[in-house]
């Protein structure tokens, strides 16, 4: 539980900071998320994909020293790995912790490379969650860059979450439009991730990942085919989402 929590419930907590927050900007929380001792030791989770530059951007000006994980899953584009230094170089972050797998979860779990063309949750299990899950150890809180509007399962996304009963989770761009987030890379001259401009606006591994056509939605190109809007990382109440969640027929 992050350091100095008040005595209570963390999903009460949480529902009060929810309740403080409701009408403030994303800049506010993320001031909040990075200042307040009471939230304990904090990390930013970036894929340093297509529209990730906005909180890395704001994480730049309030505290460039805020620990930010960046997972390679080793089937990254070259692409995001060249932007990944060049953003972090032109912000001026100075704790960018690049995340893998390690080479004997390689081995055994994935020793030919294929395994994401038979089951895609096990292989984002396998190099990115396992991993990911490692690295968030350490820490009480994690600031991410998920939206309302990027799919069913993140629909009633508020700024703040309950991971389990072990962390809290901070989706400072939780009420953001489209229209914000690019108006906020234009106003702040942010650089863009060069697969945008080929059709791709959102980004994950490249074998999993496909160009998006006009009209489509935007997260359209991943998972391409099948029934899956998540990696992996990401908790709804207290448990791992390895894919959409069902709805009651």
């Amino acid at each position: 539980m992050p350091l100095d929590a008040p005595i209570g419930s963390l999903a009460t907590w949480v529902e009060g900071l929810n309740a403080r927050y409701k009408h403030h900007s994303a800049t506010a929380v993320m001031e909040r998320a990075l200042k307040d001792p009471d939230l304990g030791r904090i990390a930013l989770v970036s894929s340093f994909g297509a529209e990730f530059v906005v909180l890395l951007h704001m994480v730049s000006v309030i505290d460039p020293a805020t620990p930010v994980l960046f997972v390679d899953t080793q089937m990254l584009f070259p692409e995001t790995l060249t932007y990944q230094q060049e953003v972090a170089r032109q912000l001026g972050l100075k704790d960018v912790r690049t995340i893998h797998a390690s080479k004997i979860s390689l081995l055994a779990g994935d020793p030919d490379g294929t395994l994401h063309t038979h089951s895609t949750d096990a292989c984002c299990d396998l190099r990115k969650v396992r991993p990911m899950e490692a690295a968030l150890a350490p820490f009480d809180s994690w600031i991410t860059g998920r939206k309302r509007f990027q799919s069913g399962t993140r629909a009633a996304l508020d700024f703040f979450e309950t991971e389990g009963d072990i962390r809290i989770k901070i989706n400072p761009l939780a009420h953001w439009a489209p229209e914000d987030v690019q108006d906020y890379m234009v106003n702040n001259r942010l650089p863009r991730h060069p697969l945008v401009a080929k059709g791709y606006p959102s980004i994950g591994c490249a074998p999993c990942t496909s160009p998006v056509k006009p009209g489509e939605d935007p997260r359209a190109g991943r998972w391409r085919g099948a029934e899956k809007e998540e990696c992996g990382i990401h908790f709804i109440d207290g448990r791992i989402v390895r894919g959409p969640l069902k709805t009651a027929s």
